[in-house]
């Protein structure tokens, strides 16, 4: 026989969650005194869908070549993409340079406050939005990344995981439970976020040390196992595996590369050579001429790197 929900006292809840959270949080450099919001928007943005132990020393070089949006958009892109390196979705790397460009632009080169505002910056969307109000501004919003999202799942709804992509009562109800003042509805979202990353894990939770152990749902019915089919995304043989292997080779070089010279290099297919560079060209992460593919905005004043 299933139990019933445990009786929630939001309070009770809510400073158990951020007692949990002062106690337990990782010393990240971001989350140090005085860093800005654009370092914070920058460290969002490489976040996705990247662990943070890769990010941390790629955002600590980022920080000191393009400490502000000035000093990004003066960049070549060239320069941010060898920058960005093996991060994956290098293309994330020039939408921040073109976000740095439009604050400037339009906003005397400091990132805005309002949801609005930064949802028309390029790059950013709503979940990014958010947690620079949360996290750069320390201001009331909803924060819902996929930690939040499965934390929530399990304790609102008992389920293992919340649904592939994000629902409006799913966003109803987390909203309900983001405290009224800026204070506390910031350090909620951090602290959800955390114990996502450190306890509430996907495969392998360890619900003894949550504080919200005593009432959650998932727990309490006897941690089912989600109905949702894994998803294995494939790497080897993929247009992303050529198209990484072909941005690495311009990364290294100096100097235009031929076909002939990408084949030799990547050890890659001509057939998948030329769908990888059709798309890089595409997107704007290579450039060709004369039969020779760089990097976009290749100069010799990026031969220092």
């Amino acid at each position: 026989m299933q139990k019933d929900k445990p009786a929630v006292d939001q309070d009770v809840v809510y400073y158990d969650v951020v007692a949990w959270y002062r106690q337990n949080a990782r010393k990240l450099p971001w989350r140090e005194p005085g860093t800005d919001a654009w370092a914070i928007l920058v460290c969002e943005v490489m976040s996705q869908q990247t662990p943070v132990a890769r990010v941390e020393p790629v955002w600590r070089f980022w920080m000191e070549q393009w400490p502000t949006p000035a000093a990004l958009a003066a960049s070549s892109p060239a320069e941010v993409l060898v920058a960005w390196g093996t991060l994956g979705y290098p293309r994330r790397a020039l939408r921040l340079r073109e976000c740095a460009a439009v604050v400037v632009e339009r906003h005397h080169g400091v990132l805005p406050a309002r949801r609005e505002e930064l949802l028309a910056l390029p790059g950013i969307g709503p979940y990014t939005a958010d947690a620079i109000i949360a996290f750069a501004y320390h201001r009331h919003s909803t924060v819902l990344d996929t930690n939040i999202r499965r934390v929530l799942a399990r304790w609102q709804t008992g389920t293992a995981l919340p649904p592939p992509t994000l629902r409006k009562e799913e966003t109803l109800r987390a909203q309900q439970l983001v405290p009224l003042h800026d204070s506390a509805a910031w350090l909620w979202n951090a602290a959800l976020m955390e114990l996502g990353a450190l306890i509430c894990a996907a495969q392998t939770p360890r619900c003894q040390l949550c504080p919200l152990a005593d009432s959650c749902r998932w727990l309490a019915v006897g941690k089912p196992q989600s109905t949702q089919p894994r998803r294995v995304q494939a790497f080897a043989g993929t247009t992303r595996e050529a198209r990484g292997k072909v941005m690495a080779v311009l990364r290294a070089s100096r100097a235009p590369v031929t076909i002939p010279q990408l084949l030799e290099q990547t050890s890659l297919v001509e057939s998948r050579l030329r769908t990888a560079l059709e798309g890089l060209v595409a997107d704007g992460l290579a450039c060709r001429s004369d039969g020779a593919y760089t990097l976009p905005g290749l100069t010799t004043a990026d031969d220092s790197r």
